[in-house]
């Protein structure tokens, strides 16, 4: 069933998936910053969008000239009320992304705000939101191939374990605001009601923005 390809599509996410977490972490930043001083690191956002950007590509690629063997394909009328799923999820995504400011987490425009936690909008439900939306839009795929299904968990584990990383981040960054806000509100599925008071004023929209630093985390919450 698992081919060559397969194996060359789970080492190549395996490695992205290792390079962005460590270009996201406080080690390289700091290095990062030591090298090249606090006005360059102003741009680090968009640096990490650009690297992430190039080596996605060759992941798109491969896909393109390797899309599998079809495991499975889901019969109507339940195919499209997953891709109908997708869709809401593909929105939500969309709107909640649209929300924080796409230029500025992007890095097409540096943020030069302070830190500081700043909880908005669906972020004191859950506290991943865009993690979520992109796994229902992943394992909602009405069709799936042996290599959709190898980066579907890749990605799955990735999304987990990074946010994992990424909450020790934010908590060395932001102590004990942070920790409380991780106690109170759930990791993925998202709780009925506001489990942490949002913040009042500042930012627009329904957004929560974690960490408006120059030196915030590329990849790490911010809505």
């Amino acid at each position: 069933m698992f081919t060559i390809s397969t194996l060359i599509l789970a080492l190549y996410l395996v490695g992205f998936a290792a390079l962005h977490s460590l270009l996201a972490s406080l080690w390289a930043k700091g290095r990062a910053r030591r090298a090249l001083g606090d006005g360059a690191m102003r741009w680090y956002r968009l640096f990490f969008t650009l690297v992430a950007v190039a080596t996605l590509l060759p992941l798109l690629r491969l896909f393109y000239l390797h899309p599998g063997e079809v495991l499975y394909s889901v019969p109507a009328p339940w195919r499209w009320g997953m891709v109908a799923g997708q869709g809401i999820a593909a929105l939500a995504f969309a709107k909640t992304f649209l929300a924080a400011g796409p230029l500025q987490f992007l890095g097409i425009r540096p943020d030069d705000g302070g830190s500081k936690l700043i909880v908005r909008g669906l972020y004191c439900r859950t506290r991943n939101p865009l993690f979520l939306f992109a796994l229902l839009v992943l394992w909602l795929t009405p069709i799936m191939t042996d290599n959709l299904l190898v980066l579907y968990l890749i990605a799955t584990v990735y999304f987990i374990l990074g946010s994992v990383h990424e909450e020790r981040i934010l908590a060395e960054k932001f102590g004990a605001a942070y920790l409380e806000y991780r106690d109170e509100v759930p990791r993925f599925i998202p709780s009925p009601r506001c489990r942490y008071p949002e913040t009042a004023g500042e930012a627009t929209g329904p957004a929560a923005v974690l960490d408006d630093g120059p030196g915030s985390e590329p990849g790490s919450p911010r809505w």
